[in-house]
């Protein structure tokens, strides 16, 4: 097979109707009816074919894929460990050894003493086609290791209990487990969660060590409300086990004794429309972070035993973006955005006096991240910008001090001299002022002659952070600038930036991302046509509607794992996801005006009979997430209306889902085949 002659896909009618409409869907029987698994051998034909079809395009430029990958593998440490972290009587870290895919992970006795393997992810993933560690959790008493691993992408991960002193696993709990397993605090048991075949976290169950897991007692079902999903925490007070359940606009917690799990269950406030909060505890008192007043998220207390009452601590803010709160002895940790910005509060119980952690560069990404004790005596965090490598910081309060504990070792070698990060400001269609974050050369000329790479996602309230990446310097070596598109449906600006792009207002998130490459070809960064796009998943939506609307501005676009098959995805509510998505994307089996929106959008059913751009498609055929079938028909669709002889490349990884090959160097060189789409196609 060679590149002049790419698969073409029968087409075999396939009639649907909603709403008095009727349209058919040639490609629908590249969806296996035996999903999830996939068995039908002209399903797998088909995929095999664009697989090899894909390989014959690659293979002329093999070499610049490795010099990429190279490259990028250059700038990786591969002989790497992160900053232990202190938890109870140990220190716990894990490592990358030279050559290795995988972690392996650590831990030695606080004050010193011999450090011992507590577990090797390259060990368990020996001989397997894809693995990926999910949870890592060890017992209040440190003597039992419960882990959650996945080996096939399917997200359905077997849950572990291990026996630390003799490396022995003691019990396989569930082999359909999702989310983090919570240790009650006597180190009796665990409280997990699972999924049904619809791969919906449908309830949280409690084991004790050495009973049959048959016989694990259920804590709580969701019944009532099949959009809702479960999952289980505890606080960090380690007083209480949280039991949440919610969609992507309501939630609703419950909590049990950390040291009773089967008590019964304490609501702290029934669900409502909207309604969105989440807790932790400290001090005899509820911690709770609430849209309940404002659309920016307010800080609220609660006494135990009178959870639903509600007595509001820190007003909402129109400018100040409160999106998480952790209860320590000393502070109450807030991590906020204001202006589009990281801010990292700590709250004094006494005073109420409130310090920001100061940073000294204009725009960059930061939180708070390993501090699983209850009173420590600094508070580690995660820093980077778009030229600062990735840096760990413990925040001294006693003295306001940040200490580096790490900074990213990049063994090739970077200067951040050479590079420049912009803050720039372009205004779209309806007059909402979009920001975006470029990384270029110092030398790089905003006159017309550069190359542009636009990355964007613009869903589910995700933000992209303006943070470091190493991988991205071989694209601005070559002569790109790198932007990232803060557009709405994340929630860069804040909550409300985030619901002005999903439901009704869904198109803006995709007019930003056209408006925002617009706005940057008229600054000078590129001309139309040596334009590049990225985006994954709902990104992947992205790219389908931006290529749908204004293909003409790019020369070369990265899809991957795109949901792009959103109205009939949509429409089905026996698919994994479906009804939780509602809320995000709108209801079209009971809603007209969302069956009509989203068909309007819907990249698979807009694709029409005009030029596109170059385009790499890639999907997982394990993917829960989004389902195979949707790149491949979106491919199938293109392949057979498109007017141009625009190369298109779709591979489907027959033993990954969502987040494409296990592996730190499989994942690597993944991203250094998309790499070198774009260089050959743009240049």
């Amino acid at each position: 097979m060679t590149p002049e002659n790419p698969p073409i896909a029968a087409r075999k009618s396939h009639v649907n109707e909603a709403h008095g409409v009727t349209w058919d869907d040639p490609w629908h029987w590249l969806r296996d009816p035996n999903y999830p698994e996939v068995d039908d051998q002209e399903v797998l034909g088909y995929l095999k074919a664009e697989n090899a079809y894909f390989d014959a395009a690659m293979k002329p430029h093999e070499g610049l894929v490795e010099s990429l990958f190279q490259e990028m593998k250059g700038r990786i440490k591969e002989d790497d460990a992160s900053v232990p972290i202190k938890d109870g009587d140990w220190l716990y870290w894990s490592a990358f050894k030279e050559g290795t895919q995988y972690r392996d992970w650590y831990r030695r006795p606080v004050g010193g003493g011999e450090e011992a393997l507590i577990y090797s992810e390259n060990a368990e993933a020996e001989g397997k086609e894809y693995y990926r560690l999910g949870a890592f959790a060890v017992s209040p008493d440190g003597r039992l290791l419960a882990t959650l691993a996945d080996d096939d992408g399917s997200e359905r991960f077997k849950l572990v209990v291990r026996d630390l002193a003799t490396g022995n696993d003691l019990e396989t709990v569930t082999k359909v487990g999702i989310g983090n397993p919570v240790w009650t605090s006597d180190s009796a048991g665990l409280v997990f969660t699972e999924v049904n075949d619809q791969w919906r976290s449908y309830r949280a169950r409690y084991h004790r060590i050495g009973d049959d897991p048959a016989l694990a007692v259920t804590i709580y079902e969701e019944k009532e409300d099949i959009a809702f999903s479960v999952g289980a925490a505890r606080s960090t007070d380690d007083s209480l086990i949280f039991i949440s359940t919610g969609n992507n606009s309501s939630s609703e917690i419950r909590f049990v004794p950390a040291n009773n799990p089967t008590a019964p269950l304490t609501m702290i406030r029934p669900r409502a429309p909207e309604l969105q909060y989440d807790a932790d505890a400290a001090h005899g008192t509820l911690w709770i972070l609430t849209n309940d007043h404002h659309v920016n998220f307010s800080i609220a207390t609660a006494d135990p035993a009178k959870p639903g009452e509600w007595s509001e601590l820190v007003a909402g803010s129109d400018r100040t973006y409160l999106r998480g709160i952790t209860s320590h002895r000393d502070h109450l940790l807030i991590a906020a955005r204001v202006d589009g910005l990281d801010q990292l509060l700590l709250r004094d119980y006494a005073s109420g006096a409130t310090e920001r952690v100061p940073f000294a560069e204009a725009s960059y990404s930061a939180s708070f991240t390993g501090n699983p004790e209850f009173a420590p005596d600094s508070y580690r965090l995660a820093y980077s910008s778009m030229v600062t490598p990735a840096t760990v910081y413990d925040y001294h309060p006693a003295d306001k001090r940040l200490e580096v504990r790490k900074v990213q070792e990049i063994p090739s070698g970077y200067d951040a001299g050479q590079y420049v990060t912009e803050r720039v400001t372009v205004t779209a269609r309806d007059g909402a002022k979009v920001p975006v974050s470029v990384l270029r050369r110092k030398e790089f000329a905003k006159d017309g002659s550069g190359k542009l790479f636009v990355y964007g996602y613009g869903a589910y309230g995700l933000a992209i952070p303006p943070s470091f990446s190493t991988s991205r310097l071989s694209l601005v070596d070559r002569g790109y600038a790198y932007a990232i598109a803060h557009i709405r449906g994340g929630d860069d600006l804040g909550y409300q930036w985030f619901l002005d792009g999903k439901l009704k207002a869904r198109n803006n998130a995709f007019n930003d991302f056209v408006d925002v490459t617009r706005g940057l070809i008229a600054e000078g960064y590129a001309r139309a046509g040596r334009v590049a796009a990225h985006g994954g998943s709902a990104g992947g939506e992205l790219m389908g509607a931006a290529v749908n609307q204004a293909g003409e501005l790019y020369g070369a676009v990265v899809a991957d794992v795109p949901f792009v098959d959103v109205l009939n995805t949509m429409l089905d509510d026996t698919l994994p996801l479906t009804p939780g998505e509602w809320t995000e994307w709108g209801n079209p089996i009971t809603d007209k005006a969302a069956f009509d929106l989203i068909r309007s959008y819907s990249p698979y059913d807009n694709v029409e009979a005009k030029p596109y751009p170059a385009l790499l498609i890639t999907g997982g055929l394990t993917d829960p997430r989004v389902t195979y079938w949707e790149p491949a028909k979106w491919a199938a669709r293109l392949r057979a209306t498109k007017i141009d002889d625009h190369l298109l490349l779709l591979k489907i990884n027959m033993g990954a889902g969502h987040g494409g090959k296990s592996g730190r160097w499989n994942s690597l060189h993944e991203l250094a085949e998309a790499y070198a789409f774009v260089v050959t196609q743009i240049g």
